[in-house]
């Protein structure tokens, strides 16, 4: 199971037409298949595909594709300007783009029509598109199931937003004002099975989440509704479609992060595998907005789950193998025409060696910048210790301090009272530290989000597994937090394990209790341990997760293989900004 593999084989069979669509082609994309294009194929490869053009089917502004206007000059203008080439059509199987297709097929400005769509497309869409057909351009119409962004080979996102508000809908009257992201989710998850090509074989759920529970269902009756995701056994030991909800883990979008591609989206943002460094000190203009993706950067596909300790190591030995190959290829050491040659042969090499240099030199200097000037050491190893230990005198003086203190930020003052939160809700003396985080400068609108986090994933809603509760024994949390203590400082940005990963062991280790993680279908006596697990967290992952997993996948190789899918990937300001628009 490779997500990046997975859809990179779609996208180099849509490019090509599947094999049908010879000659000089028009790629057309929807806003969401753009993104997904983008995050398996540079635009450099799609051109080479005999590709003339990339455009938005919704885009009306394309010089190269204007929409004719309604004089009949106008379209004969346009018709001639296009109708010689072919279109290659890849868009998500909404009401909205098969409008904007119809549009397209019924003055159309192409020779030919290859449709591929992103997911299953209902009858009543695809006989439209029949209907409308009047010119017979239509070629082939196919589904290729890559109704999601690939970041990494285990770990798929939906890219939506507001999914929070959606999960805590879920049961009530209200339900219905988010019905238009269930589905998008629904359809997802569905896709996420498809394009791996599997059946699972059990699917379980998160018993504290009416959400997870109901698309569960959902999609379990689809699967056995339609004969489409009946792929045949391999012989694997069986496959867990595993739902779960964010509420029953606020913890781990709340941490800061020390590892690259955590850090990156925590400090700077990383969209679509898009970082921009706009307005950062010292930032050249060719530099102001990067891409980082696993896909086209070695150095980042290496090292993306590297600590921050590591990562500087690994920049500065990047940095040396460039000098050395820039001092071999030196330009006033040319002395014969083939030293000319060799050197033209690799000068396209080396400057693309010296831009991912420049870009990773750039993004870890940014980092290191807003470490200092953050404080965030201080505040990250407070943050794990509120996350991981028990200690209410200890860490109550130490947050009076913090939030005191001029040199933590206001929004780290904010994550920190809200870590405080949910460690001490019913011990702790919450009202005194909302009084002291006004005092500290944090605004009363975020001093708000205490009542409205405890709301949403406080004990009264989330499971049990949060703090170790449930989960785990005595004396298996003892040998964890002597194991901590006897590690020391190297480990002390690293402590905290997310609930999913305690689950993914007791799933291992065929101790998942059904209690908290009930059947829809499968044994349910828990005796089997799946060979594959497919994760989709509803209300969105977090790149923290998303390394732990990674680390599993590496410690439990032949044993268990997991992929995880999630509505969005969020940071803490994500998070945060969502739990805002909470009722």
């Amino acid at each position: 199971m490779d997500a990046i593999e997975t859809t990179r084989t779609y996208v180099e069979r849509i490019v090509t037409g599947n094999g049908r669509c010879r000659g000089m082609k028009v790629l057309l994309l929807d806003a969401f298949t753009t993104q997904i294009v983008s995050c398996v194929y540079s635009q450099s490869q799609v051109l080479s595909k005999e590709v003339y053009l990339v455009s938005r089917i919704d885009d009306l502004q394309n010089p190269n594709l204007e929409q004719p206007g309604n004089h009949s000059h106008d379209l004969h203008l346009t018709q001639q300007k296009t109708s010689h080439l072919k279109a290659v059509i890849f868009i998500r199987p909404t009401e909205i783009n098969i409008g904007l297709l119809l549009k397209e097929l019924t003055r159309p400005r192409f020779s030919e029509y290859h449709l591929f769509f992103s997911g299953i497309i209902t009858s009543g869409l695809l006989r439209l598109v029949a209907e409308n057909d009047e010119h017979e351009l239509v070629k082939q119409v196919q589904e290729f199931y890559a109704d999601f962004l690939p970041i990494n080979e285990d770990l798929v996102t939906l890219n939506c937003g507001n999914t929070i508000a959606m999960t805590v809908s879920a049961g009530t009257a209200w339900a219905r004002d988010y019905a238009h992201l269930y589905e998008r989710n629904r359809q997802g998850l569905e896709a996420m099975l498809l394009a791996l090509k599997r059946q699972p074989t059990m699917i379980r759920y998160q018993a504290s989440s009416a959400f997870a529970q109901q698309i569960a269902r959902d999609v379990h009756e689809k699967i056995v509704s339609d004969q489409i995701f009946h792929f045949r056994s391999s012989g694997r030991r069986g496959c867990l479609l595993l739902v779960l909800d964010r509420v029953d883990d606020p913890v781990t979008p709340l941490l800061s992060q020390w590892t690259y591609q955590a850090m990156v989206h925590e400090l700077l943002g990383l969209n679509n595998n898009r970082v921009i460094l706009r307005g950062a000190p010292n930032i050249t203009k060719e530099l102001e907005e990067v891409v980082l993706s696993c896909h086209q950067d070695e150095f980042f596909r290496t090292n993306r789950h590297s600590n921050f300790g590591e990562l500087g190591e690994a920049i500065q030995k990047l940095l040396k193998d460039y000098q050395n190959q820039t001092q071999k290829h030196d330009a006033s050491k040319l002395n014969t025409i083939e030293d000319m040659q060799q050197f033209m042969d690799k000068f396209p090499e080396l400057r693309s060696q010296s831009h991912n240099v420049s870009k990773h030199v750039a993004i870890m200097g940014e980092l290191a910048r807003l470490v200092e000037i953050c404080s965030l050491m201080d505040v990250s190893q407070f943050e794990q210790e509120l996350a991981c230990s028990d200690d209410h005198s200890i860490h109550y003086k130490e947050l009076l301090d913090k939030l005191g203190s001029m040199h933590i930020k206001i929004p780290d003052k904010l994550r920190l009272g809200l870590l405080y939160a949910l460690r001490y809700q019913h011990s702790g003396n919450i009202n005194r530290v909302k009084m002291e985080m006004k005092r500290g400068g944090v605004p009363d609108q975020m001093v708000d989000l205490m009542d409205t986090i405890l709301k949403y994933g406080g004990s009264e809603t989330r499971g049990p597994g949060l703090y170790g509760v449930g989960t785990k024994d005595i004396m298996s949390k003892m040998t964890k937090s002597f194991m901590t203590s006897v590690q020391g400082v190297s480990n002390v940005y690293s402590q905290h394990v997310p609930v999913l990963i305690d689950t993914l062991q007791a799933i291992l280790k065929g101790k998942l209790k059904q209690d908290s993680h009930p059947f829809i279908t499968g044994r349910g006596s828990g005796d089997d341990i799946p060979s594959e697990v497919i994760v989709f967290i509803a209300g969105g992952v977090t790149y923290e997760e998303a390394a732990k997993i990674s680390e599993f996948n590496k410690s439990n190789a032949g044993k268990m293989r997991v992929i995880l899918g999630g509505s969005t990937i969020h940071n803490s300001t994500s998070f945060l900004e969502e739990l805002k628009g909470l009722p």
